[in-house]
């Protein structure tokens, strides 16, 4: 009898990158880290920005939030590109393009240099960022381990937003520009790791790019976005103008949804909207991004500006928030099977806002314990809420639409971050100007300009100096303070019905 020997297995490339899932998820966390961390950078740069190049309030706004609405509406249409033509290949793309953009930024001479920059950084981070959670739903196919990967991203996501004002504060120091060149030399380690490590995926050419729904929706983001700065500051048109400028946005998007509704393969797949876990998961993303990046901002001021700290020991004061938002994240993945979403989402939302509750009653004086006890409460919920609102998307959808899932759920966080940063502060902008009364010897271009912002009045107060200077000062820490009260009554009212609209429509 003749046996016959079987040929040894061909070893494949999927088991080898399955062997590798955590090596590929330290690449894809990295990557994450460096564009989160750019959405929250400027924020302790803030005054160290505004006396370098010397921008409006409006420029000012734009700055900071250019990149969030950047990536915002992009965010679909490349993760339909990478569905399409594969992830892997875009990722080095945006790689190449974020790298250039942030050397731009770094040495930008002018405020509109500088927005354009950060505009071409939104386009690079939306060609990322969608790879980094429909890789890690292709990469980890078990859903224990998958929570746990989650856990990681959603971890690395927050402390990216929470550490981005510490990195800010440590190179601003330096010179402003570097909060953008740091960039440059992360991007040249992850570049060769992203090529060796990263997995391949299967190209869909049935995935078309429909480039008018990609003018629809950024076009109307931005429209919407820029209606909403100029309705709180009126820098460059009149009110009705920035009115009618929100609607036509508005109206831009309605377009865009109905379109979506009529194309075979659509940037933005609605039917997933169908699935009231996919929903309410998207809901949480947005709503709490909207209020924790918003307010993240005014707190960053609040403690340069009001409390007087330097933006090193501001960034300090900071860290209770990226600490627990790294263990909130982590912590989440266990909390979140034992007692499930509805409770894990929404008790991280209600903690959030119960942490804000005590700012309330501050004024221009120092609470130190309490606002590290507030910080912590922040960061842990938040995350713990976005933990529970990733798995939930990316496992209520099959691993076929898990790029247009994941480029949703980019899409709720990025949207939530620069409507955020528009709406609150643009709350607070209203409160705060009519809220800075005339100070004896000030002129009356001095005045205006103070009531442009916190950070106007604090360089017009040091050009005047004395006492005039210092009462100027004064005068407007109180009026900010006040508008910060303002904004964080909205944040808690937003935060609160959101978490209860999750315990009402979640099943479990």
């Amino acid at each position: 009898m003749t046996v016959t020997q079987s040929a040894p297995p061909v070893r494949t490339a999927e088991p080898e990158r399955h062997d590798q899932r955590w090596s590929v998820l330290v690449v894809l966390c990295l990557s994450l880290l460096l564009i989160t961390v750019d959405s929250t950078v400027l924020h302790i740069a803030v005054p160290a920005l505004t006396a370098a190049l010397e921008p409006s309030a409006v420029q000012l706004l734009w700055i900071i939030d250019v990149y969030s609405l950047v990536v915002a509406p992009l965010l679909v249409m490349f993760g339909t590109l990478g569905d399409r033509h594969g992830r892997k290949r875009l990722v080095l793309y945006g790689y190449v393009i974020f790298g250039v953009a942030s050397a731009v930024a770094a040495f930008a001479p002018t405020p509109l240099v500088l927005i354009l920059a950060r505009a071409l950084l939104g386009v690079g981070g939306a060609i990322i960022m969608p790879a980094t959670l429909s890789l890690i739903r292709q990469v980890f196919t078990d859903r224990r381990e998958r929570a746990v990967a989650l856990g990681v991203w959603s971890a690395v996501a927050a402390a990216g937003a929470a550490v981005g004002p510490l990195v800010g504060g440590l190179l601003v120091n330096l010179w402003w520009g570097a909060v953008f060149l740091v960039n440059v030399p992360i991007l040249l380690v992850l570049l060769p790791a992203a090529v060796r490590l990263l997995p391949e995926s299967r190209a869909r050419k049935d995935r078309p790019w429909d480039a008018p729904s990609a003018v629809l929706s950024v076009a109307g983001v931005l429209a919407l976005a820029f209606g909403l700065k100029e309705a709180g500051s009126g820098s460059l048109m009149p009110l009705w103008a920035a009115a009618l400028t929100f609607l036509s946005g508005a109206a831009l998007l309605v377009a865009f949804v109905r379109r979506q509704t009529r194309l075979r393969s659509p940037f933005l797949d609605l039917a997933l909207f169908a699935r009231r876990e996919f929903t309410v998961g998207v809901m949480g993303v947005l709503l709490g991004v909207f209020a924790l990046v918003g307010l993240q901002l005014m707190l960053a001021q609040y403690l340069q500006l009001v409390l007087g700290d330097s933006p090193l020991r501001a960034a300090l004061r900071m860290l209770p928030l990226v600490v627990s938002a790294v263990l909130g994240g982590l912590a989440a993945a266990h909390i979140l099977p034992r007692i499930g979403m509805r409770a894990t989402m929404s008790g991280g939302l209600a903690l959030v806002a119960l942490a804000l509750t005590p700012t309330l009653t501050w004024g221009v004086e120092n609470h130190s314990v309490m606002l590290a006890v507030c910080f912590v409460g922040i960061g842990f919920g938040v995350q713990v809420a976005l933990l529970a609102a990733s798995d939930t998307i990316m496992s209520s959808v099959p691993e076929s639409r898990a790029g247009g899932a994941a480029a949703i759920e980019e899409t709720a966080y990025e949207l939530g971050a620069g409507l955020g940063v528009a709406a609150l502060g643009t709350i607070t902008a209203l409160a705060y100007a009519p809220g800075v009364p005339a100070v004896p010897g000030v002129p009356a271009g001095g005045m205006d300009q103070a009531r442009q912002s916190l950070a106007s009045a604090a360089h017009v107060a040091a050009e005047i100096g004395g006492a005039t200077g210092g009462a100027l000062l004064d005068a407007a820490r109180w009026a900010f303070v006040n508008a910060l009260h303002t904004t964080v009554v909205v944040s808690v009212v937003l935060l609160g019905l959101t978490a209860a609209a999750v315990a009402v429509l979640s099943r479990d």
